[in-house]
């Protein structure tokens, strides 16, 4: 409708998906990675996570489309099945012929097998993808896992991947589904674009629908941004609605009036304003304001009003006030009430008992007559020598529980992020006052450093064998940046916003989705990756410290290509320690390399040589 004014081929911000329009954000291209690492590793399990709208559909279409010839795919959409419903939809999608009457599970797995063996008998693999997994039942999902028992000796027949929304991280996160969970290789969590992604994402549509011009300037890009949250699809509604409503005006360009009717028109009124209405808020300050001074008079009346020790007035004690600001009260919840009790019930109650006995009548006995006191005394006798004294007891102060990973995690404050990023660049002898992770890989290259972000399993990490700042769940939902200090057997060292604790590894994986991030070494020249048919000095490097670790050196004319022998080399590496063979050396390979060098300045979870990798 707005096309012709606008000077454009086509409607650039519909929500219908178009490859036409694809945009991938360096997020959007680290989750497909991902998803292909998932799919090449043959452990069973990937999962994409991310709130509705964030691309996750969109990055499963590119999958799709990127997936070699011979691999065969599974596509789910609707996972509101049950056990036999999705086993079914699964050999349907294959195209695998079973009797249409069966109500077996068996029969439909046993056909599935036959299938899956025979695929990967002709070199071929197979992969499920199952959108909305956080709708599946727990039922349906021990059947998911029961079909990554499907394999050979040497590989697993189907690979699976779940996708869904934040929901499905918290379904997977039960107890009665840790099965499920642990073989999960490959995590990656979609989060909003960045204010600079979202202006980017707005040029890159516009500019494919033929735009010319400047349709939306910097103000309205905050604004977009803001009232999105960063959300693709919700800045596609904000967007087109915007357009539409300048066209109605016949204005050239979008401007804040117009677009804060277009939220008016397209966003509920929580989201449009951010916040709760003022009036609601005016509401919830009057009810905390009276219910702290129902509270303090309730107080007066029980400590009474002449109190000695405070000349009348009610001795009050107020405590400091900590980093992190009390969370207001919800809509609906009276406003919490402080302890009315002046003093503990128990010391109450041994004050009254000290009372009574100090109060009670001595009993009364008959007075003995002067006779019988002197029978009563007995002959002196020489004095015993004093004992000594004993020495006084001493008495040992109670033990107090040490407050539990939950309770850290729940009082972490808003800085638990930044300490968690100085925690870890101590490590490496540097100091850091990063508070974010744009700011603190910023700051790695000066001290000859590279970031490593992404998600993955327990494994991966011990084989990094790097200390690495991870993204722990809190209480309701909260993620809290901690770092992972140490790895001894069943115990990891975490350090949660300043305090180090020991924890058990298992409640560690119970409340970590996968997410990392991790200071490695680079090369001297500041390079991450090296490929074959690369040339110069950092291939010459490469070869060099291939040859100390492999005791051997590579036949070559020219030492700084990265030829055929290199690549061997560099397969052989990869293959040896559980990494993905594909012959090209980043940072996974050179942190691998780093550790088998031994540096003794590089900061270890525990000695590589001899962990565990699972």
């Amino acid at each position: 409708m707005y096309t012709k004014h606008f000077e454009l081929s086509r409607e650039p911000f519909s929500i219908a998906p178009n490859p036409r329009f694809l945009y991938m954000s360096r997020q959007h291209r680290e989750a497909l990675a991902h998803l292909m690492y998932g799919v090449r590793s043959s452990d069973g399990f990937a999962q994409l996570t991310g709130e509705v709208g964030t691309g996750k559909t969109t990055i499963c279409r590119c999958l799709v489309e990127r997936l070699p010839q011979e691999v065969d795919v599974a596509l789910i959409l609707n996972p509101r099945v049950t056990a036999l419903e999705l086993v079914a939809t699964v050999c349907d999608e294959l195209k695998i012929a079973y009797p249409k009457d069966t109500t077996s599970i068996k029969v439909l797995t046993d056909v599935l097998n036959a299938y899956l063996l025979k695929n990967h008998a002709a070199g071929r693999r197979t992969v499920l993808i199952i959108d909305e997994a956080q709708c599946l039942t727990a039922e349906v999902l021990e059947q998911v896992r029961l079909l990554t028992n499907l394999e050979t000796s040497t590989a697993k027949l189907l690979q699976i991947i779940l996708v869904g929304q934040p929901e499905l991280r918290e379904l997977l996160a039960r107890d009665d589904l840790r099965q499920l969970a642990q073989r999960i290789t490959a995590r990656f969590h979609l989060m909003p674009f960045s204010r600079a992604e979202t202006a980017a994402y707005i040029r890159h549509r516009l500019e494919l629908a033929g735009s010319r011009g400047a349709v939306f300037d910097e103000r309205v890009i905050d604004m977009v941004h803001h009232l999105a949250n960063g959300v693709p699809r919700l800045i596609n509604v904000l967007c087109d609605r915007a357009m539409l409503g300048a066209f109605a005006e016949g204005v050239p360009v979008v401007d804040t009036t117009i677009m804060r009717k277009a939220a008016a028109e397209v966003l509920p009124a929580a989201q449009r304003d951010g916040t709760l209405p003022r009036s609601l808020w005016r509401g919830l300050a009057l009810a905390l304001m009276l219910g702290v001074g129902l509270s303090v008079g309730i107080w007066y009346g029980v400590s009474g009003p002449n109190d000695p020790s405070t000349g009348g007035i009610p001795s009050v004690t107020v405590a400091e006030s900590p980093q992190t600001p009390l969370p207001s009260p919800a809509p609906g919840e009276a406003a919490a009430q402080p302890d009315q009790s002046p003093v503990p019930a128990a010391v109450a109650t041994g004050v009254r008992e000290l009372e009574q006995v100090a109060s009670a009548p001595m009993p009364s006995e008959p007075r003995p007559s002067p006779d019988a006191v002197a029978a009563a005394v007995p002959e002196p006798e020489p004095e015993p020598e004093p004992e000594p004294e004993p020495e006084p007891a001493v008495l040992e102060e109670p033990t107090l529980p040490a407050p539990s990973l939950a309770e850290n995690l729940d009082a972490a404050g808003t800085g638990a992020a930044s300490r968690a990023w100085a925690g870890l660049y101590r490590l490496w002898g540097y100091d850091s006052a990063a508070a974010t992770d744009e700011q603190a890989c910023a700051q790695a290259p000066a001290a000859g450093l590279s970031c490593l972000i992404g998600t993955s399993s327990l494994g991966l990490l011990r084989r990094f064998d790097r200390p690495a700042v991870l993204l722990l769940r809190a209480g309701g939902g909260r993620l809290v940046a901690v770092v992972l200090q140490k790895i001894d057997g069943d115990q990891v060292s975490l350090e949660v916003d300043g305090e180090v604790l020991q924890v058990p590894r298992a409640e560690l994986e119970r409340r970590w989705y996968g997410a990392y991030r991790l200071l490695w070494q680079k090369p001297p020249s500041g390079v991450t990756l090296l490929w074959p048919g690369m040339r110069g000095a950092d291939v010459r490097w490469l070869r060099e410290r291939i040859a100390r670790v492999s005791g051997r050196e590579a036949a070559t004319a020219d030492p700084t290509l990265y030829d055929e022998s290199l690549v061997s080399q560099v397969r052989a590496l990869q293959s040896e320690h559980g990494l993905d063979a594909d012959g090209f050396a980043g940072p996974h390979t050179l942190i691998v390399l780093n550790n088998l060098l031994a540096d003794p300045e590089i900061p270890h979870l525990h000695g590589f040589a001899t962990a565990s990798v699972e």
